[in-house]
């Protein structure tokens, strides 16, 4: 059998453990770091207003431009909303053909708004808007804000 023998030190000892603290390089002293920082500075603020002054007129067109079309854009909405009720009108007296009694826009000959003119607009609630189409097209449009 081997003799065992312990695990000692080395002769004369261990070294010396290092506590001290050891402070890092310095490359650059105070005034150097603040004299680049505001020269940086000034010049990302001369920057910025270069793109400032470009970036103002691009706003100030396509604003120009957005109020110069949106009136041609509302009167085509307006117009398609139109289109849409006379399609629906339209199917309503194909759906409602066969039964005895029915006028399109009234409840069996009876006048649904009693107190308006004949002429007034009426605008319909959404799923009656919607009535006459698929499911999907009417959530999809019912959903289209939570697309943004």
């Amino acid at each position: 059998m081997a003799t065992r023998t312990q695990d000692l030190p080395p002769k004369g000892g261990y070294g010396p453990i290092p506590f001290k603290r050891i402070p890092p390089k310095t490359y650059f002293k105070g005034a150097t770091i603040f004299a680049a920082y505001l020269g940086i500075s000034a010049g990302a603020f001369y920057l910025y207003g270069l793109n400032y002054k470009q970036i103002e007129k691009e706003e100030i067109e396509m604003r120009s431009a957005r109020n110069a079309i949106l009136p041609l854009l509302r009167a085509e909405r307006d117009r398609e909303f139109l289109k849409q009720l006379r399609r629906n009108r339209d199917e309503e007296a194909k759906l409602m053909a066969n039964v005895p009694g029915w006028e399109v826009g009234t409840w069996y000959g009876e006048p649904i708004y009693k107190t308006l003119p004949e002429d007034t607009l009426i605008t319909p609630m959404f799923k009656e808007f919607y009535g006459h189409t698929t499911y999907k097209a009417a959530a999809d449009r019912a959903h289209i804000k939570l697309w943004n």
